[in-house]
């Protein structure tokens, strides 16, 4: 069976989706029977009348001698094959539900229009589709919401699973993934002014831009925090991400209502670590409880309190532990993933 995995390529921002769509082809190869590629098609969101013709170009390719196509994200999966699955990670959600600042919130007239035409398409788009995954109930509920959908709930598993075994309490809280808004690094920043003086925050990942690094190198400066937090910017090795995690006393993820667990939680429990997260960060918020880490407002004090928890060594070993035998007991595997996917 000859398949092709379908994700769009925002150049240079790579993060939990472009993750999961090369160890999905990965584990597609190793499987008996099976040659996998991925397509990853160019897409921008901004300025937003680009949105019309990223459609337009997305439907009018044509591909060739393959037996099924898997896509993920939008307007990939608007790529025409007469066998077409999905796996949705999410939709093009300022065109749903996603009404913050700084995300390309089409909230003008002329974006209206453009959100309408979005939504048409993928209505026109899911009928023809074989079946459908979601990545969790949050993005299953969408669909059902505003697409009338019913879809089947399918959670990736973690990537390089092997590396995140845990380790030794170093003493300091580890916020990674991309750096960006819809992460709100910066809140974090802000709260570690308010936090005790011997919280240690190592933030790690690619930034989105510029345009946000500046500010929040120049935030950690204006609050003298260049001692107690440490930006670790770029594409990092795996096995450096995994360290960073292993070797940390807890994790910090806020990011705002995110869809899914998040590579970043899912990493945190696998390593036997409690994830600070806040009561508007969406997905992850299955998991994340006053049990397996610890769960805030969005705001700097709140955040900064949280911090002051976790940092506690025995606190943190404790929602530590209850972090990794919730996630233990998932099951979730690359195996039983494709299995499903090509069922």
């Amino acid at each position: 069976m000859k398949v092709l995995v379908v994700n769009n390529a925002v150049p240079f921002i790579r993060g939990g989706a472009e993750e999961l769509a090369d160890h999905l082809v990965r584990e597609l190869n190793a499987t008996r029977g099976v040659q996998a590629e991925l397509v990853r098609i160019p897409f921008a969101w901004e300025p937003q009348e680009r949105l019309i013709e990223e459609m337009l170009a997305v439907q009018s390719l044509r591909v060739h001698n393959i037996d099924l196509m898997i896509g993920l994200k939008w307007p990939a999966y608007l790529l025409p094959w007469e066998r077409k699955r999905l796996w949705l990670l999410h939709q093009f959600r300022q065109a749903y539900d996603l009404h913050t600042p700084g995300e390309g919130y089409l909230g003008d007239p002329r974006g209206l229009e453009i959100a309408q035409a979005i939504r048409n398409c993928d209505d026109a788009c899911f009928p023809e589709c074989e079946r459908i995954f979601t990545n969790s109930p949050v993005t299953q509920e969408r669909l059902r919401r505003f697409n009338g959908i019913v879809s089947e709930n399918l959670y990736p598993p973690l990537n390089d699973a092997e590396l995140f075994g845990g380790g030794e309490d170093g003493g300091y809280i580890f916020a990674g993934g991309r750096v960006g808004p819809g992460k709100r690094q910066r809140l974090l920043v802000e709260a570690m002014a308010l936090a005790p003086r011997d919280v240690r925050l190592v933030i790690a990942g690619p930034p989105d831009s510029d345009a946000y690094v500046a500010p929040l190198k120049a935030r950690i400066a204006e609050l003298g925090l260049e001692d107690r937090v440490t930006l670790k910017l770029g594409f990092h090795p795996r096995a450096d991400i995994a360290a960073w995690a292993n070797g940390a006393r807890a994790c910090a993820y806020i990011p705002y209502d995110e869809d899914s667990l998040g590579y970043v939680t899912m990493e945190a429990f696998a390593a036997g670590k409690p994830v600070l997260t806040t009561t508007d960060s969406g997905g992850l918020r299955e998991i994340v409880s006053e049990a397996t880490g610890a769960v805030t407002e969005p705001t700097p004090d709140a955040l900064a309190e949280g911090l002051a928890r976790l940092n506690d060594p025995a606190v943190a070993a404790t929602r530590g532990a209850a972090a990794a035998a919730l996630w233990a007991a998932r099951g979730l595997t690359w195996a039983r993933t494709v299995e499903t996917l090509l069922g």
